[in-house]
């Protein structure tokens, strides 16, 4: 390093360029640490049924509900539809992906590897023209002088682009140094491996003819040669699930004597609805959400679904709107993004329609707002007495 750019670096100046340059050996195997828990790529982890269904609730119910950019005048908040992140929202963050997909792909990215990327595209007057989504198992990450971050982001090609920060947003689940998100996969990484080998072991159960190990004997000796011949040859006719329940007819004085251990009797699939629960908690997410039933009445699913919203969804919902306000807005700006989560009330009309008939009788709405908020026009005659002063004046 020059002095010129030692002294820019001391001053918090930072210098981007395009070709890879040697990183600092702790930050570089956070790369490979963020995706990998305990033999499982966040990947492979999603084989797990019940980790892909969580972080598909998580990621769809967040990336569906309507998002939002408001302008604080003074004490008032308003709509600005006509802010450049509006326009992202509407029509779409890039020409491959609208707004659903991104936030869709941004959020299950920080829910398997803790962390999730998008780049923002700027125009030449410095306003938001684009965001692009980048896998974070293509991102390499380093702290510079400054404290700042740098994401070098591959192509699976060999090249690299470099983003600094400001170019950047940074979605992260908990971090344990201010700056790199760690997954809650890897944080219970014994738990994901559990649920993964009560899996390997179902497997490996249905895979050798869905029937329990039993054991042949027989009344003469036989020797090594006969016996693993006997083996093959058993195992041939007999194992694996699509050979299960043949007939099985011995000669020789052979018999058979089942084991008389049962899936069941090992508590396999009571293992495997417990991991199950497991799975679920650790993402927050109330098993009826993920097509759990087992406890489950009319009741309590009502329960879960505000239960998911409260306390699963809200959470994320502010956590991106948080990074968002911080990586896209300038400091002490007016606007921000909110993501409405009462449209998740879009499928219980009851519900919905019931608190727009308390917020009319209390006087906190009016008619035309409650119209506003279902997205319907005012009625005509408000918009016939608007024309009308207009026309006055």
């Amino acid at each position: 390093m020059g002095m010129i750019e030692r002294i820019a670096s001391l001053a918090g100046f930072e210098r981007r360029h395009d070709d890879a340059s040697p990183l600092d050996p702790s930050w570089q195997a956070l790369a490979p640490m963020t995706g990998h828990y305990a033999g499982l790529s966040a990947r492979a982890a999603e084989n797990l049924s019940t980790v892909l269904a969580c972080t598909s609730a998580i990621a769809t119910a967040l990336a569906y509900v309507p998002a939002r950019i408001y302008r604080w005048e003074g004490d008032t908040r308003l709509e600005h539809s006509s802010h450049p992140l509006s326009r992202l929202i509407r029509y779409g963050c890039n020409p491959a992906m609208t707004w659903c997909d991104t936030i869709e792909h941004l959020v299950a990215d920080t829910l398997l590897t803790g962390n999730g990327l998008l780049e923002i595209e700027r125009n030449g007057n410095g306003q938001i023209s684009g965001l692009f989504y980048h896998p974070w198992g293509m991102v390499t990450v380093q702290e510079l002088p400054s404290g700042r971050l740098r994401y070098d982001i591959g192509d699976g090609k060999g090249n690299t682009r470099r983003l600094l920060e400001g170019e950047a947003l940074h979605l992260r689940d908990r971090t344990n140094d201010g700056k790199i998100g760690v997954s809650r996969l890897s944080r219970s990484a014994d738990t994901i491996a559990g649920a993964d080998l009560a899996n390997r072991h179902a497997r490996s159960v249905y895979a050798n003819g869905a029937y329990p190990s039993g054991v042949l004997e027989s009344d003469s000796k036989m020797t090594p040669e006969i016996a693993a011949g006997l083996r093959e040859q058993f195992d041939r006719r007999f194992s694996g699930a699509d050979k299960a329940g043949r007939a099985l007819i011995l000669e020789g004085g052979l018999k058979w004597k089942s084991a008389q251990i049962s899936p069941e009797d090992a508590e396999l699939l009571e293992t495997r609805r417990f991991g199950v629960e497991e799975i679920a908690r650790l993402f927050q997410v109330p098993p009826p959400i993920i097509g759990d039933y087992t406890h489950n009445t009319f009741t309590n699913s009502e329960t879960a679904g505000r239960w998911f919203a409260t306390f699963c969804l809200a959470p994320w919902a502010r956590k991106i709107e948080a990074e968002f306000s911080r990586s896209l807005f300038p400091a002490g700006s007016p606007f921000e993004l909110e993501l409405d989560l009462s449209g998740f009330l879009r499928g219980d009309p009851e519900t919905r329609w019931n608190a727009h008939k308390i917020a009319l009788e209390s006087g906190v709405l009016d008619p035309d707002e409650v119209r506003h908020v279902e997205g319907w026009n005012p009625r005509m005659e408000g918009v016939r007495s608007n024309i009308e002063s207009g026309a006055a004046e």
